[in-house]
């Protein structure tokens, strides 16, 4: 896995595919693997992807605190010009949502169009206390790896992606891929709390789709309402019956959006 020089530190990335650029942003806790190969295998047809670890995550350099969502912003427009792109088409799910946000408020040149998945502007939307993070918390109380996995797997997932055995057993196996310490996501989880974008998304020029699944349980669907009210032109795509990890449930209808949205 290659490793872009940012100057004061450095993110791990992974690059496949050709054609028109595609930065993929990962949400807390998450990291590149986390992006299903279903969908990267298709989408690659199409789109010169990189997916990146976050400051903290995997070989990436260490994290330090305090740091907020618009640092993370920075970051990836500091890998674009790493990348030798003047801009690409930006995909941003959960956390990673709020950081595509920002970096199409502060680097809206770098944005050829924004996708915003299972994501919030801020406490506008309503509470981000949701009862898949209740649950998430709860079982990190225990100190239990296997407990804590299958909160994380059952909230993340819709009851009827559940229903395959097989997915657990490669949820599990990409989640523990690579490092994301305990720390880091305390980090993001504080940085994504203090999100606020909503007074300034209407100044989002970027073409903007939001997608969000009706059964998210990580991040509320009336967030995206929200989200897609507040941006001027923004359409919003409700997958029906799918859990947070949307891209896992559904990754032939999340490809076919991204390649409608970007025009390819």
């Amino acid at each position: 896995m290659p490793i872009a020089d940012l100057g004061d530190r450095s993110l791990h990335y992974e690059r496949r595919g050709s054609g028109e650029p595609l930065l993929l942003i990962q949400g807390m806790g998450g990291h590149h693997r986390m992006w299903h190969e279903p969908l990267l295998a298709d989408i690659e047809r199409d789109f010169d992807l990189v997916v990146y670890n976050h400051r903290g995550v995997g070989d990436s350099s260490r994290a330090l605190p305090p740091y907020e969502i618009p640092d993370l912003a920075d970051d990836a427009a500091r890998l674009l010009s790493a990348l030798d792109w003047a801009d690409a088409h930006v995909f941003g799910t959960s956390m990673g949502g709020a950081v595509a946000q920002r970096i199409a408020l502060r680097h809206p040149e770098r944005v050829r169009s924004l996708v915003l998945g299972c994501t919030f502007a801020g406490p506008a939307g309503g509470t981000l206390v949701a009862p898949g993070l209740l649950r998430i918390a709860e079982s990190r109380k225990t100190g239990d790896l296997r407990d804590l996995l299958r909160s994380t797997y059952d909230t993340n997932f819709s009851p009827a992606a559940r229903e395959d055995p097989a997915l657990w057993e490669l949820f599990t196996d990409r989640m523990l891929s690579e490092r994301v310490p305990a720390a880091v996501i305390v980090m993001q989880q504080l940085a994504a709390m203090k999100h606020n974008a909503s007074a300034q998304l209407d100044q989002l020029a970027a073409p903007t789709l939001v997608i969000h699944g009706t059964a998210d349980e990580i991040v509320l669907p009336r967030h995206a309402e929200h989200l897609a009210s507040t941006i001027p032109g923004a359409r919003l795509e409700l997958l029906d019956g799918v859990g947070h990890l949307f891209w896992w449930e559904a990754p032939a209808l999340t490809a076919k959006l991204l390649r409608e949205h970007a025009g390819v």
